[in-house]
């Protein structure tokens, strides 16, 4: 056989596991695309094995050595992935990875930031109390023109 057709195939596996790294979002399907692209290859190894095998008449077969180690790998990998997978399934809900990330980041499940932000007025936790951080200031005045309160505050 020519080494094209393992070539070509491995070609089209990796593009098919990249793309499913790069467009899936659930996990498995992401753990699922990461093992086509170690199938891609070990299917490359192989085939040059065999191809440069047939010019040396002693050789150690070292790509498929080199293949037995990846797949072991792989199992490894994937179990110890989908271990991860269904522990944060079942203390999130959900497998969705940008959800994952999103709570990785420090955003909290129910959309809040974490910690009050003094300096920002849309956040829920600012009352209006001056006893508040982030509260109206009480040394500038709250009546007058935009010049007298510019005048106060510098």
């Amino acid at each position: 056989m020519h080494l094209a057709y393992p070539a070509v195939l491995s070609a089209l596996l990796f593009c098919t596991g990249v793309y499913g790294v790069l467009a899936r979002r659930n996990a498995i399907l992401v753990l699922m695309s990461v093992e086509l692209m170690l199938n891609a290859v070990n299917l490359n190894l192989v085939a040059f094995d065999v191809w440069l095998g047939r010019a040396a008449e002693e050789t150690l077969h070292s790509g498929q050595a080199l293949t037995l180690f990846t797949i072991a790998i792989a199992a490894a990998e994937i179990g110890i992935g989908l271990a991860i997978v269904l522990a944060v399934h079942r203390n999130r809900g959900t497998s969705d990875i940008d959800k994952l990330r999103d709570t990785a980041e420090g955003h909290g499940p129910d959309g809040l930031d974490g910690p009050a932000d003094p300096d920002d007025p849309d956040d829920p936790d600012d009352s209006g109390d001056p006893a508040v951080p982030g509260g109206p200031d009480t040394d500038t005045p709250a009546t007058g023109t935009a010049a007298e309160k510019a005048e106060a505050t510098a």
